[in-house]
């Protein structure tokens, strides 16, 4: 046989070209990864700024005072962080029990010809615009609440002990519990779609040997499905959770936006989104705009403490599964 000639020099011009069109590539994914760091610190520092003087004027007393005056410029967080809170916390209490239940249906139970509608129907959800939910609540969630459900609640859930100031107050409609519930529809599609996608990438085999050990349906998905998609699953739910602490729009609608510190979910109450959309064209003085940026600025404190406990979480998690 004989030899294949080989060409050095082009072999040597090729890897040469290789070995630059590498090194550029590295340096261009390492700038998009910088620049995701410089205006993530960006954004913090100029909040930071343009609140400086409320930091400074009233200290850490402004993140648990619940004055919110603007005439004799006093200013404090409580009331925005505590309904951005409740809302959030309400939220995920509904959405994450019945997104569940949609990613089981979804891979468990539904016939295929039903799973493709279903799936698509949930991503739509998941793109519609805020304000549509917001509008929706308005205008045909709060009539409802207000005329046949929060005074069936006031009168029989108001008086329980204990917990009955929960669910005391004037059935008007607005209030934070409505925002929590106009917050979980607006949730619910992005976590059932992240749990959908996260249950159909289990084996199947594992699903069939529990099956053909005698377990349930709901056995295997307790036992099977969910130990193996648990990091993934908690993932979405902290998406989802990220997404309720930063709307804005549906929250204003059905929020009420008065700054009264109050445990009845039927009360009107504020969030620090909420706030900052209402306000911030009226703040007609420096202190009342630095106020405003400042809320801001706490708001990103709390959604990043809240994906790093999230972070946190997952990384214990796959350290158990190490071990």
């Amino acid at each position: 046989m004989s030899a294949i000639p080989l060409d050095i020099e082009a072999l040597d011009t090729r890897s040469s070209r290789d070995g630059r069109a590498d090194r550029s590539f590295k340096w261009l994914v390492g700038i998009a990864g910088v620049f995701v760091l410089v205006s993530l610190v960006a954004a913090a520092l100029s909040m930071l700024w343009g609140g400086r003087l409320a930091f400074e004027t009233f200290g850490f007393k402004f993140l648990w005072t619940d004055a919110w005056d603007p005439v004799n410029q006093q200013f404090g967080a409580l009331v925005p962080i505590y309904g951005t809170l409740v809302t959030a916390f309400i939220a995920m209490l509904i959405a994450v029990p019945v997104s569940f239940g949609i990613a089981m249906f979804l891979t468990e139970v539904a016939p295929k010809w039903l799973r493709g509608p279903v799936g698509a129907a949930i991503e739509l959800l998941a793109g519609i615009p805020s304000i549509i939910y917001g509008m929706w609540g308005l205008f045909v969630l709060v009539p409802v609440l207000s005329e046949h459900v929060y005074p069936w609640v006031d009168e029989h859930m108001g008086t329980w002990p204990f917990v009955g100031r929960f669910f005391a107050g004037p059935p008007i409609g607005l209030g934070m519990g409505t925002a929590g519930l106009v917050l979980s529809v607006m949730v619910i599609p992005f976590i059932a779609s992240v749990m959908r996608e996260v249950f159909l990438t289990v084996p199947g085999r594992l699903k069939e040997s529990a099956y053909a050990l005698g377990s349930t349906r709901w056995e295997v998905v307790w036992d099977v499905v969910l130990p193996y998609t648990r990091s993934a699953v908690i993932g979405g739910i902290f998406l989802g959770l990220g997404r309720a602490l930063g709307e804005t729009m549906a929250v204003t609608f059905v929020l009420g936006n008065a700054h009264e510190l109050t445990t009845s979910l039927l009360m009107p109450g504020n969030s620090i989104a909420a706030t900052i959309a209402n306000e911030f064209s009226e703040a007609d003085s420096e202190m009342y705009r630095s106020s405003l940026i400042a809320l801001g600025f706490v708001l990103f404190l709390v959604t990043f403490v809240v994906l790093t406990v999230a972070r946190l979480m997952l990384r214990q998690l796959k350290k158990r599964e190490g071990t």
